[in-house]
């Protein structure tokens, strides 16, 4: 019979948890991004897709296009550390809704993003929010078929995208 290696439980017990590069650094710099989001464009963005979502909802044929807005309205209201995805089974159902979404409302929510995104670049600080201001047009102008998610950054942010270079490899 072996002995117990007590070394060994010591040194997994050493061993951060595999979340442990989320950490709290992480999420407090996307609840901080969050919040400077919220207080500056969020609430604004949000009571546009409101908006449409109640204006969809008038009518019974519409209500997809108001449960779709109702979504983005969550979604603008607290953007980092989320994203959107295709939503398995979006097909041509959703293709069709997303043309006549664009031709309604798309377009004006869509134009919404890009204004506030110009005018966060404006500013060397707001450049982050503009490029996330940018990303919300697009999903503003085609929502249907898409589902949000949460993001969650690399194991390690000091070696995210290593793999990709080699040391002692020549730059081109």
């Amino acid at each position: 019979m072996l002995c117990p290696q007590p070394w060994a439980e010591h040194e997994r017990a050493a061993e951060p948890p595999a979340d442990a590069a989320r950490g709290t650094g992480v999420e407090t710099v996307r609840t901080l991004l969050n919040l400077v989001w919220l207080v500056f464009q969020g609430w604004i963005l949000a009571l546009a897709y409101v908006l449409a979502g109640v204006v969809a909802c008038l009518l019974v044929v519409t209500i997809p296009f108001g449960i779709a807005a109702f979504r983005l309205a969550g979604f603008v209201v607290w953007p980092f550390g989320r994203t959107t995805v295709q939503a398995p089974g979006a097909g041509a159902a959703s293709a069709l809704g997303n043309l006549v979404w664009f031709l309604v409302a798309g377009w004006w929510l869509a134009l919404v993003h890009v204004v506030s995104g110009i005018a966060f670049c404006l500013t060397v600080v707001g450049i982050p929010f503009g490029i996330a201001s940018f990303k919300l047009a697009a999903v503003g102008l085609f929502p249907l078929g898409k589902r949000v998610v949460e993001t969650t950054p690399p194991r390690d942010w000091m070696r995210a995208g290593g793999a990709l270079v080699r040391p002692g490899a020549p730059v081109r």
